[in-house]
């Protein structure tokens, strides 16, 4: 994969950007937000196809879950998905591509009580506030995993195989979510995926990419298909989704999952060599990445974001960036000079 978070920000750029989101969101203003008193949960958004709530932070399994169960790397992935769970998280997004990401989930789910649960976010009614609607976390009761793979192959039965061993490696007769990952024979794959969703076997069908020379043809298959979810990265130094994706999910009912919140990582390598700004407590931050992960969901299109690690105390970390209030777009333009290289 690219490193997207290579881009260097300025802050002629940065005002620029901010100025154009102010014209194009609707997040409510800070003073608008309400936060309820007691501990706060994990806010959610629904997916725009069947309303159903979805928490807006997942985890992603690239790397950090490629482990076999004989390392100490291993051991620790299972606190990873306890943090995820106690935050009032769900998603947790793999690949067949992944090496044995989808193995070591299944494994760590089957050992856990979160694997035999059905996902379900019932809650308080619908968040006028945000534009889709959604639901404030700190209500929503304790969720299950919502699993969420992909096919990455050519030829439609190795599609299905490769799908079938997906089943069996997470452990589930049923799959939350099923993409075609970087739009690997897209056409062939969906055609099979209607047919599983029609038959009960996958609940959402989506595709995925992971960089802007691809934005193109991510468009033109989200023009011509009826889609569920579109993951797509998008971050503060990686913003070419803005213009012509996420607006084009929205009008098309499309659910947005956000791969790369952190740009591939440079860019939260180079703020944590910064102090954080004063700023980031108005938003409930207490760090870069809480600041990255908000920033990301203060784009009306998006519904989750998936960043991945491999260790407990950054899943808490990143899950708390979920819960609470989300800025609009004109703090970050107040902001934008805080945020440049």
């Amino acid at each position: 994969m690219t490193d997207a978070g290579a881009l260097l920000l300025t802050r002629a750029r940065l005002l620029r950007l901010g100025a154009a989101l102010c014209a194009g969101t609707a997040i409510p203003t800070l003073a608008q937000q309400q936060q309820p008193p007691g501990r706060s949960r994990m806010n959610t958004r629904p997916i725009p196809s069947t309303k159903e709530a979805l928490p807006v932070v997942g985890c992603g399994t690239w790397l950090g879950f490629d482990k076999r169960p004989d390392t100490p790397e291993y051991q620790r992935l299972a606190g990873v998905l306890d943090a995820l769970f106690a935050a009032g998280g769900a998603v947790i997004d793999s690949s067949p591509m992944y090496g044995r990401s989808e193995e070591t989930t299944g494994e760590l789910l089957a050992a856990s009580s979160q694997h035999a649960k059905a996902f379900f976010a019932a809650g308080p009614p619908q968040d006028e506030k945000h534009p889709l609607g959604g639901q404030r976390g700190h209500e929503v009761p304790s969720v299950g995993a919502f699993l969420a793979t992909k096919v990455w192959t050519s030829g439609r039965e190795a599609g299905i195989a490769q799908m079938e061993q997906s089943f069996t490696r997470l452990r589930t007769q049923r799959m939350d979510l099923m993409q075609v990952h970087n739009l690997v024979d897209w056409r062939t794959h969906l055609a099979t995926l209607r047919g599983w969703k029609d038959q009960g076997r996958v609940r959402y069908i989506g595709i995925t990419h992971y960089t802007a020379s691809a934005y193109g043809e991510v468009e033109a298959v989200l023009r011509a298909q009826k889609l569920d979810f579109l993951q797509i990265n998008y971050s503060l130094d990686a913003r070419d989704a803005e213009k012509r994706l996420l607006p084009l999910a929205a009008e098309r009912g499309v659910a947005v999952i956000v791969n790369m919140p952190f740009g591939g990582g440079g860019l939260l390598r180079r703020l944590r060599d910064k102090p954080l700004p004063d700023w980031a407590a108005e938003i409930g931050c207490t760090s870069w990445a809480q600041v990255l992960i908000k920033f990301v969901l203060s784009h009306p299109a998006v519904t989750c974001t998936i960043p991945g690690t491999s260790r407990a105390e950054h899943m808490a970390d990143n899950a708390a960036a979920g819960a609470g209030a989300i800025p609009d777009a004109a703090f970050w333009q107040r902001h934008a000079a805080s945020l440049a290289a």
